[in-house]
């Protein structure tokens, strides 16, 4: 540990006892709909789920069949936990002879054309969205679109801004030095959040019919089954969202400004590829532009700094109107050995690590260091486990476990400051990872294959397996009686909200899409 993270830990715990306990915690979870043969499902959005447009907790978000479940921000990850599950019973019960999909990496496919398009309706806004997602397939190819993840969002609590703005010497917690500390745990996410992949990476296997059409670079685990022997998460490596496609973005992080102004540059700079592919053919659009990015949501990255926007505020206007409010955590694989993705060990260890990611010192990255990283996180993704593997930090090459011993390290002082007023969950919950560190046939990513070794079972099979247990159990109990209530009346009053925003009046639809990048 650092000098100076141990002295700021310090200086924060004895300046006011649980000052870091609280903040705010999100979930969003992505699940593919799925017939019970393991084929995707092709019907639309089910209209007892509403409105995937204005509904806050159920939307879809590539695909017709790949649903996103969104909590709100929440006091405890109990809490967010709690509600999602309820989610999950909620929509279960609604979806007659089909399954959720259990793990990040797709079902049975039969290539891009098996995989349809989310549908938002025939508003301007309904348009657009579903125009962005027509090109992503045009781009990335569909199939790659139905990768599913989890994600954390996070702020730390507000009592802990004056006390730190304080003990930095500043005379009021502006909304600067907001942005700045989360810029710096952003930029030390970046350093050690392959440390995620390692341990919660949960995709080392995937069905043969994701290559449809397409050269496999993975081994052969079985006839329907390609894997990589020590990897962690296909979904983060270079065959799924950390494709090469973005590897030449150059989205700084050294100032959130310097970040507004990489996705800026990259939404108004073509891209030759995407220009042979054209915007708008015969008459149909294919994309929203031919520019490195469509929207700022189509660059992908280990973590994100927010803020909420306002009705019709891009991402960009909001972090320029009043900072970062937050940071959302894209790591984290469906964890096939949870019912909803996630559990609450997880999201303890990751709440303790974006923390030590806060408190430590920040140096700002260099185009050098940024290639490192991004080489470290494709090594970890892909051969994670791997015994002696080594990664690069600007002081050399370290072995994975050395580095990893030291961050946990880190991690287990702010969770013991987080267990001030509390049982011992937060510690309890990084002493489970520092055992996976030592014993690596106990991470997600070896359990997985281990099973499907000792069961027999290609991925599919393994897959499907567990996606008809958690939809049994989510069965067996529905949600709490209020949330129940309030699921149902969320879904009505979404699908009024959408037919209001169609039946006002529409500009048409290039003067909409003018003005929506006019803004930037």
């Amino acid at each position: 540990m650092s000098p100076r993270f141990v002295n700021r830990l310090a200086r924060v715990g004895a300046a006011a006892q649980g000052v870091l306990a609280g903040g705010l915690r999100g979930l969003e979870k992505e699940s593919l709909r799925v017939h019970r043969d393991g084929r995707l499902a092709q019907s639309p959005h089910p209209v007892a789920l509403g409105s995937a447009l204005t509904h806050e907790y159920i939307t879809t978000d590539y695909s017709e069949a790949l649903l996103e479940f969104v909590t709100p921000a929440m006091p405890s990850s109990v809490e967010a936990l709690e509600l999602l599950t309820d989610i999950h019973r909620f929509v279960c019960a609604e979806l007659d002879d089909e399954l959720l999909w259990a793990t990040s990496m797709p079902c049975m496919l039969a290539g891009d054309d098996s995989v349809p398009l989310a549908r938002y309706g025939d508003s301007n806004v309904g348009r657009m969205k579903t125009i962005y997602r027509r090109g992503l397939g045009y781009r990335y190819g569909r199939v790659m679109q139905t990768i599913s993840g989890v994600h954390f969002n996070y702020s730390v609590p507000e009592a802990f801004w004056p006390v730190y703005a304080e003990l930095e010497g500043n005379d009021e917690a502006s909304d600067s030095l907001r942005s700045e500390t989360y810029m710096g745990l952003v930029r030390n996410f970046h350093r050690c959040g392959w440390l995620t992949l390692y341990l919660f990476g949960a995709s080392p296997a995937v069905c043969r019919s994701f290559f449809r059409g397409r050269e496999i670079t993975l081994e052969a685990f079985d006839s329907g089954t390609v894997f990589t022997p020590w990897s962690t998460s296909l979904r983060m490596s270079d065959l799924g969202y950390q494709n090469r496609s973005q590897e030449r973005l150059d989205i700084p992080l050294n100032s959130v400004e310097c970040y507004i102004e990489g996705l800026l540059r990259a939404m108004r700079t073509p891209h030759p590829d995407y220009e042979a592919i054209g915007v708008k053919v015969d008459g149909e659009y294919r994309q929203l532009s031919s520019n490195w990015l469509q929207i700022e949501n189509e660059y992908y990255s280990l973590i994100r700094p927010k803020r909420v926007a306002f009705s019709g505020e891009r991402p960009t206007q909001a972090l320029r109107r009043g900072g970062v409010q937050y940071v959302e955590v894209r790591a984290l694989d469906v964890s096939a050995f949870d019912p909803v993705g996630v559990n609450l060990d997880q999201l303890r260890f990751v709440e303790a690590l974006l923390i030590y990611c806060l408190l430590s010192e920040s140096p700002l990255i260099s185009p050098d260091e940024q290639a490192a990283l991004e080489r470290n996180h494709r090594r970890v993704a892909r051969e994670g486990r791997r015994p002696g593997l080594e990664l690069e930090r600007v002081d050399g090459t370290v072995p994975l476990a050395v580095w990893a011993s030291e961050i946990l390290e880190g991690v287990a002082a702010v969770a013991e400051l987080l267990d001030v007023a509390g049982d011992g969950a937060y510690s309890r919950s990084v002493q489970l990872q520092r055992e996976a560190l030592r014993e690596p046939d106990r991470l997600p990513s070896a359990r997985i294959l281990a099973e499907m070794r000792a069961r027999n079972e290609s991925f599919f099979q393994f897959a499907m397996r567990m996606s008809e247990v958690h939809h049994e159990a989510f069965l067996a109990q529905p949600p709490r009686p209020e949330v129940q209530a309030h699921l149902v009346q969320a879904a009505a009053s979404s699908l009024a909200a959408q037919h209001a925003i169609e039946t006002e009046p529409q500009l048409p639809f290039e003067d909409y899409l003018a003005s929506y990048y006019a803004e930037s």
